[in-house]
């Protein structure tokens, strides 16, 4: 984490004070996770504690289905630190461990809600090409609308910013936890 060090109050610039405050007096509580490196540019950690807000706590779609695709995108860049937060979260979402055991081992999940699976499909092709096919859009719109379809892009987006942050920083893992991950192998 020397990359990023955790900067202490009095050594803070008053914008980096201020930024700090607002992302403390928000849903987050405090500057963690990936903001103890963002907080190194003041007014980019505010833009995307903004954005970050908006995805996680004001989200359409049901927590369950944003947890699906927070995993997906942590696995798809080996992200330890987005892993174990988000693992926790997916399960008092009520994600079955299952589907989240078997993205962990870089498979599709066998026996997803019609919901989950559409999920996992809008993910995969934004991950894999970086859009989404004629089907999949179609699909995706008719169940969660053209803002609900912005905001499974945009999380992908958002939470692959988060990771190559977290990753970068070398973020440890809270309590010395092990790695949850483990390496997949090369295609």
């Amino acid at each position: 984490m020397d990359r990023f060090p955790r900067l202490a109050a009095d050594s803070m610039s008053p914008a980096q004070r201020e930024v700090a405050a607002e992302i403390s007096a928000g849903p987050r509580g405090e500057v963690r996770g990936p903001f103890i490196a963002l907080i190194h540019h003041p007014e980019l950690a505010r833009r995307m504690q903004q954005l970050g807000e908006q995805l996680r706590w004001k989200s359409k779609l049901p927590p369950r289905l944003l947890e699906l695709a927070v995993l997906y995108t942590a696995r798809k860049w080996n992200c330890q630190h987005e892993w174990y937060m988000h693992e926790k979260l997916a399960r008092k979402a009520g994600l079955e461990p299952r589907v989240f055991e078997a993205i962990a081992q870089g498979k599709e999940p066998q026996g997803m809600s019609a919901d989950e699976a559409l999920v996992y499909r809008v993910c995969g092709q934004a991950h894999a090409t970086g859009r989404i096919d004629d089907g999949t859009f179609a699909a995706a719109r008719e169940r969660f609308g053209l803002d609900g379809v912005l905001e499974l892009l945009v999380l992908n987006g958002y939470y692959s910013t988060m990771a190559m942050v977290l990753n970068t920083a070398g973020m440890p893992l809270p309590d010395g936890a092990a790695p949850p991950l483990n390496p997949l192998p090369r295609a």
